[in-house]
C-alpha cells in the first residue's frame, strides 16, 4: 500500500483581535502584481481622506485645471522662479541619497 504524505500550509487568519504586522503587510503586497498593487495603493490614499467623501473624476479634474492656472499665473506674473528641469531632477536626486 502506497504512503501518501500530504503537508499542510496553515496560513493564520486574521480577525478583529489580531492585526497584520506592517512587514506581513508589506509582504502580501509585494507578492501582488502591478495591477493589484496600483489598486492597493488607491485605496490606501482614499483611506487617508478624513472627511471620507470622495471625488468624483470631474471634481478632480476640475481641481487639477485650476491648480495649472495658478501655478501659469505665478510663473508668468514672476511670483514664482523657474530652475531648468536637470537642476530641479538633480536637487531631487540629492533629497533622495540624503534619505537613505
Amino acid at each position: 500500500m502506497p504512503l501518501a504524505i500530504i503537508l499542510i500550509h496553515e496560513v493564520p487568519s486574521y480577525t478583529s483581535d489580531m492585526s497584520m504586522t506592517v512587514a506581513e503587510v508589506e509582504q502580501a503586497m509585494l507578492a501582488l502584481d502591478q495591477r493589484e498593487i496600483a489598486a492597493l495603493v488607491h485605496r490606501g490614499i482614499q483611506a487617508l481622506d478624513q472627511d471620507g467623501e470622495t471625488a468624483s473624476q470631474e471634481e478632480v479634474d476640475a481641481a487639477w485645471r485650476n491648480e495649472l492656472a495658478k501655478r501659469i499665473d505665478d510663473i508668468q506674473s514672476g511670483n514664482v522662479e523657474t530652475i531648468p528641469l536637470e537642476e530641479a531632477f538633480a536637487s531631487a536626486r540629492a533629497a533622495l541619497a540624503a534619505m537613505r
